[in-house]
């Protein structure tokens, strides 16, 4: 009689569990579906851009957000950059424009283009990843990639 009573309760639980978790798993479909949905659509990059691909003048249109550590923001960054550490594009996507072009970097682009995924899964579109991020940025000349990348080879 008492087993009874422990299974009727696990099952009383259990059903319980499953009516509350039944919109967490209708939102992780729906969560899903729009992951999918990007999948199918998102160009080949991932909306990834070269450093060598934005020409000097151009930077200054874009909305460049620093999605590294508040450490490493501080040493050193891009000019003009805005610092919005990677896991919190989406909790603070009120400070990210959908009007503008949005460049996010981070150290080496894996961070920034996991936050980037998540923002055009969230709907912006106006989102680049810079390919290489900060690290591949100064190597290939910063502000001034573009110019160094169509510059003659000197020999």
């Amino acid at each position: 009689m008492k087993h009874l009573f422990h299974h009727r309760s696990l099952m009383a639980w259990l059903l319980a569990l499953g009516l509350h978790a039944a919109p967490a798993v209708a939102q992780d479909k729906a969560v899903m579906e729009a992951m999918a949905s990007y999948l199918d659509f998102v160009d080949y990059g991932g909306a990834t851009i070269f450093p060598e691909q934005i020409p000097h003048d151009d930077w200054k249109k874009f909305v460049v957000i620093d999605a590294r550590d508040v450490d490493q923001f501080t040493k050193e960054h891009i000019p003009n950059a805005i610092h919005l550490e990677w896991r919190r594009v989406l909790a603070e996507s009120e400070r990210i424009p959908k009007d503008k072009p949005v460049l996010l970097y981070c150290n080496t682009g894996s961070l920034s283009a996991q936050a980037g995924f998540a923002l055009r899964v969230a709907g912006y579109e106006n989102v680049r990843i810079l390919q290489g991020g900060f690290a591949e940025w100064k190597a290939k000349g910063g502000l001034d990639a573009a110019s160094k990348a169509a510059a003659p080879v000197k020999h």
